[in-house]
């Protein structure tokens, strides 16, 4: 009996480990464009053409009273970083960066949103 009580004991432990070493796959689900939430998550603040935009988590807001609505991102708007996750893409000669249907183009030290 004891021996049944510890190899029933080894195989849930060994069990147990290789579920947590499972392959997980994480699916992302962005909000529509004209999507409102009610708050965001560590937002970065953008000024452009005087109008205040929010980044976070790879979308771009403007506020709308106490909300934000989800918003396609500014063209001409100027960033320090790329997102994590964007794609270098070569068009007509020119070195673009993608994210998300986003297209950036490297100006000095930033990157600034253009239409493609």
């Amino acid at each position: 009996m004891k021996n049944l009580n510890r190899i029933l004991l080894i195989v849930a432990f060994v069990g147990g480990l290789l579920a947590s070493q499972a392959q997980r796959t994480v699916v992302r689900v962005y909000p529509k464009h004209g999507t409102v939430v009610t708050t965001l998550a560590k937002p970065k603040v953008f000024v452009h053409r005087n109008t205040n935009f929010y980044f976070a988590d790879g979308v771009w807001y403007r506020a709308r009273g106490r909300n934000y609505v989800v918003v396609g991102a500014p063209v001409g708007i100027r960033v320090r970083t790329l997102p994590r996750g964007n794609k270098v893409v070569v068009v007509n000669g020119r070195k673009l960066y993608k994210y998300r249907g986003i297209w950036y183009k490297k100006s000095g030290r930033r990157y600034v949103v253009v239409n493609v």
